[in-house]
Order: structure tokens, then sequence, then C-alpha cells
């Protein structure tokens, strides 16, 4: 079977647009809760993981191997159809049309799905930190990669994140359009969610959770790191989401058809 032309992509991307866009807040809620829910999950398999392999490969294969197991938690959210706040660039900008309720259920969409994600990330983290729930070498594990984010000036942060929203928009280029197959989609958010952590790049909620169990953890990490970096994070992302891919993606389809 032949690959699908970008026209292709970008109109079943836009037909999943106007859905996301016409859901009830309630829905946003129930979706991204689930979302964040899989973010505090991978980052847990992440620093079990990375203890089980340190004591026998070191620090450097312990963290690609931590990665490798995140990418499970970007797995659960495409099979389970939850949702990350980061996911809505390209796929919701593409349904908008022309009227002001559209740009307003775009902005009810990103606020929604940003508060929700964030509150399920830190009601798990919370169980998952507390009475000795995960084993104790991946608290070691998790501290590190928390610090690490937490460490980035504001410049770097803010390129890092730049690079997340990329990613994350790429992939939903490929999940929601490109890829007619389950097996192609899982590969491809297992791929985006290892890179990210392999990297740490400063992706919003990403980032948040991990620093939320360095909180919980007792790291070296207070609430003002925790909010001043979601900011920028925020800024960033939407920095890499929308200028580098939604943008240049749209010109790619648009360009195309006024071409042919």
């Amino acid at each position: 079977m032949p690959a699908p032309q970008p026209e292709e992509i970008f109109e079943r991307t836009r037909e999943e647009g106007r859905r996301r866009l016409s859901r009830a807040p309630v829905e946003l809620a129930a979706t991204a809760l689930v979302g964040g829910f899989d973010v505090a999950l991978g980052i847990a398999v992440y620093g079990l993981v990375a203890a089980a392999v340190e004591p026998h490969g070191g620090a450097g294969l312990a963290h690609l191997a931590g990665s490798l197991g995140f990418g499970i938690a970007f797995v659960f959210i495409v099979v389970g159809r939850s949702e990350l706040f980061t996911e809505n660039f390209l796929i919701p900008v593409a349904g908008l049309d022309r009227k002001v309720g559209s740009f307003l259920k775009l902005l009810e969409l990103w606020g929604v799905s940003l508060v929700f994600n964030i509150a399920g990330g830190f009601a798990l983290t919370v169980v998952l930190t507390s009475n000795g729930v995960l084993r104790h070498g991946a608290k070691h594990a998790i501290l590190h990669l928390s610090e690490h984010v937490a460490d980035y000036t504001p410049l770097t942060a803010f390129l890092s994140a730049i690079v997340a929203g990329a990613l994350m928009t790429v992939m939903t280029w490929f999940v929601e359009g490109a890829a007619e197959s389950m097996g192609v989609r899982i590969t491809m958010a297992w791929i985006v969610g290892t890179i990210l952590v392999l990297g740490s790049f400063n992706h919003a909620i990403v980032g948040v959770i991990e620093m939320f169990y360095g909180l919980r953890f007792g790291g070296p990490i207070g609430w003002d790191q925790v909010f001043s970096n979601l900011g920028i994070a925020i800024a960033g992302n939407l920095v890499g989401g929308l200028v580098l891919v939604t943008f240049v993606r749209s010109a790619q389809v648009f360009g195309g058809s006024s071409g042919a």
C-alpha cells in the first residue's frame, strides 16, 4: 500500500481536530487526567528499569534502558486514547474554522488538558512515592532525572522545550494521519517517548511530573522551580509545536495544493 500523501494526512488530522474541539469539558478533563496518570507511571517505570540495570551496566546504560522503559507511557497514551497538552497543537489547529467559537474551544482544550494532565500526574505521583511503593533504587534514578531538569538555565530550558514541542507534534502527525497500522503508531509513540527522556528535553507535562517526584523524594527542588520551569516549558513547547511543525506542515500541504 502506498504511503498517504501530505494532503491525505492533513485531512485525517483535520477530522480528528474537529472531533477534539467538539468535546465537552468533562470528556476533556477525564481524557487528560488519564494522560497524566500514564506519564507518572512511565516515570516510575524509568526508575525501576534504571535501578535494575545500573549495578551491572553503569549509569549510561541505565539511563538508556530507563528511557526505553518510559516510552511505554506514550504507548499507553496512544493505544488508550488518553491525551497530553502537547498533543493538541497540530491536530486541533488543523480542525479550526474561522468562527470565534472555534478558537475559544481551542483555548478551552489547551487549558483543561494542561490542568488535568498535571492533576493526574501529581495524584499518581503521590501514590507511587508513598510508603515504599517503589523499590529503593528507583528513587535515586528518578531524583537524578528530576534534578537534571531543575538545573537548566532559563535559556536552556526554553530551547530544550522547543525540541520537545516539535517532537510531540511530529508524533501526532504520524500517529493521527500518516500511520495506518496500530503497530506503526505504537512504534512512533515509543520512539518519541524514549527520545524525550533520553535527551531530557523539557516537555511541559513530563518535566513537571518529574519535578513532582523530586519534591516527594526530598530532592533539592522548590515549588518556585516547578512553576517557573512549567511556564518556560509551555512557551517553548508552543513554539516548537506550532512554528516548527504545525505551520510548516500546513505550508507543505497548501503549498503543494496550490502548485498542483
